[in-house]
């Protein structure tokens, strides 16, 4: 018999602090023990947009900042180790990668399910790497990090080059 896969997200969620990029990570209790990011299945009649934003907001009580969902070029599948009561006929999930910005401040504290996920906590990247339980999930962060280290070197270099020039104009100016 044909296995049936559960379609699926995983969600880097990711924010950015006085010029550095922390992770979120949350501790996993039902079904299985460790590290994950957030992720979870398409609902019936649910775009892809819609299943990240609500995943999110599941997972750990906030809301996407705009404009900051990014697909990445990797996709996956795995199978489950065991038999899950809440997933009947479904043997394992297929995933695509996307990332999302959330704000990270005192103010806004992460709610998370507890019946999925005992606690949550911001990683550096090499922190996150060394946290994360599987193999799939290690690999979306090095892409993530990759995208958006590239990303801020790119917008570092634009910035450094506008000011080269506008105090160039200065300098000639006198």
């Amino acid at each position: 018999m044909k296995s049936k896969l559960r379609g699926g997200v995983f969600i880097v969620v990711y924010a950015k602090k006085k010029n550095k990029i922390y992770y979120l990570l949350l501790k996993r209790k039902l079904h299985w023990k460790g590290w994950e990011f957030p992720k979870g299945g398409l609902e019936t009649k649910e775009n892809i947009k819609k299943t990240i934003k609500r995943e999110v907001k599941e997972e750990t009580g906030q809301k996407i900042l705009k404009n900051s969902i990014k697909k990445h070029n990797f996709s996956g599948k795995y199978k489950y180790n065991k038999r899950l009561k809440d997933r009947e006929n479904i043997d394992g999930q297929t995933f695509k990668l996307y990332s999302a910005e959330i704000e990270k401040s005192r103010k806004k504290k992460i709610k998370t399910d507890k019946k999925e996920h005992s606690k949550y906590k911001w990683f550096s990247f090499d922190k996150a790497l060394k946290k994360l339980t599987w193999p799939n999930q290690k690999k979306s962060l090095r892409i993530v990090d990759k995208f958006l280290t590239k990303s801020r070197n790119k917008s570092l270099a634009q910035a450094l080059k506008k000011w080269k020039n506008k105090n160039k104009l200065k300098v000639n100016k006198q």
